[in-house]
Formats: C-alpha cells, structure tokens, sequence
C-alpha cells in the first residue's frame, strides 16, 4: 500500500484537506516516516567542540545544516547517554531548533517565552543569552511547568522566571519585552512522524479551536513586544489557517512588519489563498516546511518586527 492510500484509510478527511496544499508523492512519503534522532549540544554546560569530540567517539554525527549546535546522531537510546543524564545533550528535534535562532535572542535582554514547556527551545534561548538577562518561561498548564521547570534546571538554565498564565495575560506589559518567542498550541501534524496518533485523531474542529487562540495569543505578544522587538511565531502544523490566516490576522490588526528568514535549508512555498480566503502578498516572506524540504518535522516559521 502506498503512503497516501495509508493516510487515506487512517483518516480520509485529513488526507482530502491537505492534499490541496501538497499533493506529491514525496510529502507523503515523509509523512509517514520515521524521524531521525537529533540532539542540540548545551553550552551551558560544556564547549560544543569537546562534546562533539566525545560524541564521535561513540557514535556517528551528522550537522544540522542551520543549528551550529544541532546534530543528527545515530543513538538508539539518548537517556543511557551520560550526556544527556547530565544536560549536556538535549533530545531536540532539527526543525525545532528554527526559531529560537531566528529569534537570536542576546545576553541581557528581556525575553519571553509565551508557551515554554517541555523547554527545549527555552533551553536553547537561555544558551543564546548566556544565562544572562532576564528569561521568563510560561505555559498554562500546571502538569506541563513541572517538565518544563525540571528540564531548566538539567540544561542549568539560571536565568529564567517559570509562570503560569495564560498566554493573554502578557497583553497587559505593553511594549515590555525585547523579544518574544510564541511557539503557539497547535494541532500538530508536523508530529505524525513520531506518532501515527496525530494523524488518526486530527478534526479539523481542533484546527479551527486552535487558530482562534493562536489569534489571540500572537496580539498579545505583539502587544507586549517593544518597539523596535522581534517576536518569532512558530507551529509544528501545515494547516494555512494555523499559520498563514494567523499572520496575515495580525497584519490586519496592527503595523506588524514581516522580515524574511534565510537559513540554509530547502523551503515549500507559503500558502496565499485557501478554501476562498486570500492572505496578504506578506505571507511570502513566512518559512513553511513540509517534511520531506530537509526530512525533518513539519514546522512554519515567521519573523515579526514591531516598528
């Protein structure tokens, strides 16, 4: 049975709406296959070249082409790896590595991650600022703060503030932070290729749920971002009304600019009209990758700049 005729029979509603975005037999290919193990090296714990010197010892690296930290590693198990048991390493997926980097946050600043757990990418942001300046952790949910709060504290992250609100409540900060990173609730089908649950459970109910509170989380942010502040909105889903409406959403409602992110990596083209709705030409300028653009998670990217 070929790909697409799986994904047809584990849920045909999925496969009629995204078929119009992406059609290939490749996207499907992808779709289903099993993801590559990657790991980003802490620095905050250790220097990359030494860890990586280490690591080849045992097994084989490959670079992450955009991550100078991020590395393909052919581990069965990364938790009987020291390493990792120490917070050196961090299981981290390639694709997810994007945002905090183009987000390139800096020592000293104010930032703020607006949906933090589990904390890889907050892991990865304190590394970048070197554990200094001001790094406030939230997410909303009790369960999900006490692994982030665990990972922080393995990765030795000093600088951070964990809360616990509702992403809407940073509103209130206007023109606060230097930079925000909202990498928003979303209705995760870059994530079939670890689980097939995420493809036999998708509605298209929980897309449209979704997009409504990632409307309202990216004017928050917004809001709270200081003049002249990045905020980096990212999902780990393809769906254009989880991505594309989000963003052409906030051009609507405010003087959001949208600079274009150039990354060595392969790229499918935005979305710019969808079941009728036409999005504005700005969209371009937003980071859409399919699974099989660099064999990697689906993942969508946009760089926003308050002037």
């Amino acid at each position: 049975m070929s790909a697409r005729d799986t994904v047809r029979e584990l849920n045909s509603h999925f496969y009629e709406r995204y078929s119009q975005i992406d059609d290939s037999d490749e996207f499907w290919e992808f779709m289903l296959k099993p993801l590559r193990q990657s790991i980003r090296i802490n620095t905050l714990k250790a220097e990359l070249e030494y860890v990586r010197k280490r690591l080849e010892e045992r097994f084989e690296l490959k670079p992450v082409p955009w991550a100078k930290e991020g590395f393909f590693i052919n581990a069965d198990n990364l938790a009987r790896i020291p390493e990792h048991s120490l917070g050196v390493i961090f299981g981290q997926e390639a694709s997810s590595m994007i945002p905090p980097i183009v987000l390139d946050p800096k020592p000293g600043e104010l930032v703020l991650d607006m949906a933090a757990a589990p904390g890889s990418k907050t892991g990865q942001i304190a590394q970048y600022m070197e554990n200094e300046g001001c790094l406030i952790a939230n997410d909303m949910k009790k369960g999900r703060v006490n692994v982030l709060i665990a990972n922080l504290n393995k990765m030795g992250v000093l600088n951070a503030r964990v809360t616990i609100k509702d992403g809407r409540y940073f509103g209130r900060f206007e023109n606060t932070f230097d930079r925000i990173l909202l990498d928003a609730p979303c209705s995760s089908v870059g994530m079939i290729r670890k689980s097939f649950k995420f493809l036999k459970e998708w509605q298209l109910k929980t897309a449209l749920r979704y997009s409504n509170i990632q409307k309202r989380l990216i004017l928050a942010a917004y809001k709270a971002l200081k003049a002249g502040g990045v905020l980096v909105y990212s999902t780990c889903t393809i769906d254009p009304i989880e991505n594309e409406e989000v963003i052409d959403y906030l051009l609507r409602k405010t003087d959001a600019r949208i600079e274009r992110i150039n990354l060595p990596l392969r790229s499918s083209e935005p979305v710019l009209e969808f079941e009728g709705k036409k999005y504005s030409e700005e969209v371009r300028k937003c980071l859409r990758l399919h699974p099989q653009n660099n064999d990697s998670e689906a993942f969508f990217i946009t760089k926003i700049v308050k002037p």
